[in-house]
């Protein structure tokens, strides 16, 4: 059929929420292509700084700005994260890899060329498990698994600032030559949904690791999508590639408009064009940038400044080595952390939260940490902590823009804040307004402000009761049906005494003072 790129149907694309798939023949084929910068203080093959902040040009060497004569020398902090991070993944560290030059010709890139790992890279196969949420209320948790082909280590280039207004273009070399690891994911995804779930997980599982910050908005983490589709059984389609995506939601969104853009370019009888896009996080859509380079463009070469990398483990050292010339891979086996799905895993056996609610707890940095030591520090039950820490905490969290891992104004931690409201009060409001009190800043403790507030836990059972005879005498339609047998009603008794005492009731205490109370014979006149 003739040429269509399907551009007479991107604005009413982009206006129409994304629901996959857009066609029952058609489904979407995903890959990904990642590079994470690798957390080192300096780059990858020079001395320089790397600091996300610095005045433009001002980390910048001699290598890394191309003068001639100068040679890259190898960073081990760089090697050694890539190793970590392949075998975190599973992958196979190849115990001999090599580096190449990729040529292509940008004003950020001054040699003209990236040194890459191209023919043999540091780490091939692994397997990145990832899961993520479906169902109405997004509780039923899917698990997945995505192939990894490689992993390979990099230089990044400069940033080219584009100024319209003088039209002019203005390059920045702090960024030339920090290490990178590019991970090539392949196209087991069908959807962005589960694209933006992997790279989430990949993120955790880089941040756990140490070895990439994994910050998208600083460009820590950018993605490129790979996206076709095709009828199942017959070959792949053509692929675009979506480019330098630094956002897990809008990856997903730029996936999910360009399976939609391919499916009405293939159902309208036109070719899907091979050529790279861009993301408009504005507009929804995904707008073309060049015709896809072929690999013959990049002209791979051998980088001859540098020799084979050649990593060991402990009994393969030779004799008279230098110890701090020599990556050891079962060393760095050895030093591997306890990865998130095992850590979600861990909570669910041990404190019994839903699944969904553990993915809530690794996902935010400290929280697992806040949860465990409120758990310890008060032996409340934890089903009542995690319903403190993910309502009434983040909720004053993200009020206040601040970051679990930060304390609150008094300089206090959260989560002695949060042992505090356990002993004296219980979960809710006047839990809620403990912490909002001590945002304040006012200098009062928590125990004094519970005290000073009338806040405490009620324990007079003489008055727990009246309320509750007051609740009965008020509710005859839902004692009614407690006698008949219907005990889901005490619930709701139970919910009614607790908003009359402010949630200061002790439930179980009002539990057994409603179930006394009901099981006695009704007086004359009351409603049986």
């Amino acid at each position: 059929g003739a040429v269509y790129d399907g551009r007479s149907a991107e604005l009413s694309l982009a206006k129409t929420p994304y629901k996959l798939p857009a066609s029952p023949q058609l489904v979407g084929v995903v890959g990904l292509e990642i590079h994470a910068q690798i957390y080192a203080s300096t780059k990858l093959f020079s001395s320089s700084q790397v600091c996300f902040s610095s005045p433009p040009n001002s980390s910048v060497s001699f290598f890394d700005a191309a003068l001639p004569g100068t040679l890259p020398v190898l960073n081990r902090r760089c090697v050694e994260a890539a190793v970590m991070t392949g075998l975190a993944l599973g992958c196979t560290i190849n115990k001999r890899s090599l580096f190449d030059r990729k040529h292509y010709f940008y004003a950020d890139l001054p040699a003209g060329y990236q040194i890459t790992q191209q023919r043999l890279p540091i780490a091939v196969g692994g397997r990145l498990s990832y899961s993520h949420l479906v169902g109405r209320k997004r509780n039923q948790v899917v698990d997945k698994n995505v192939r990894i082909k490689q992993i390979q280590l990099e230089q990044d280039s400069g940033k080219s600032l584009h100024d319209s207004y003088r039209s002019q273009t203005l390059i920045d070399l702090n960024r030339a030559g920090v290490g990178l690891m590019e991970l090539v994911l392949e196209p087991d995804m069908s959807c962005g949904e589960e694209a933006a779930a992997a790279v989430r997980e990949l993120q955790l599982i880089l941040q756990a690791l140490g070895t990439c910050q994994g910050n998208m908005s600083e460009g820590q983490l950018r993605v490129d999508a790979n996206v076709s589709v095709h009828r199942p059984g017959e070959p792949l389609g053509v692929r675009t590639e979506v480019k330098n995506i630094n956002s897990a939601r809008f990856l997903a969104r730029a996936i999910d408009y360009e399976l939609q853009r391919q499916m009405a370019v293939v159902e309208g009888g036109g070719t899907v064009l091979n050529e790279t896009r861009a993301f408009d996080f504005k507009s929804g859509q995904t707008v073309p940038m060049r015709d896809k380079e072929g690999l013959q463009d990049y002209r791979f070469m051998p980088e001859p400044n540098l020799p084979p990398l050649i990593l060991y483990e402990r009994e393969t050292v030779p004799a008279h080595t230098d110890p701090r010339q020599v990556v050891l891979v079962d060393q760095l086996q050895e030093q591997l952390p306890e990865l998130p799905r095992v850590t979600r895993d861990r909570l669910v056996t041990t404190y019994g939260i839903l699944p969904e609610h553990s993915f809530t707890l690794v996902n935010e940095d400290g929280l697992v940490d806040y949860f465990v030591g409120v758990v310890q520090q008060t032996r409340a039950e934890p089903k009542k902590v995690i319903g403190w820490v993910l309502n009434d905490l983040l909720g004053l969290l993200k009020q206040q823009c601040l970051t679990v891992s930060q304390s609150c104004p008094l300089g206090v931690p959260l989560k002695w804040s949060l042992c505090v409201c356990a002993r004296v009060c219980v979960c809710g409001e006047p839990c809620r307004q403990v912490l909002q009190e001590l945002w304040k800043g006012s200098g009062k403790s928590a125990k004094h402000i519970v005290e000073e507030q009338g806040l405490g836990l009620m324990r007079d059972r003489s008055e727990i009761q009246q309320v509750c005879r007051r609740v009965i005498d008020s509710h005859p339609d839902e004692v009614s049906a407690l006698r008949a047998g219907n005990k889901n009603v005490l619930n709701k008794l139970i919910g009614q005494v607790r908003k009359q005492t402010k949630g200061r009731a002790d439930p179980q205490l009002v539990r057994a003072i409603l179930e006394e109370e009901l099981s006695r014979p009704p007086f004359h006149g009351e409603t049986t």
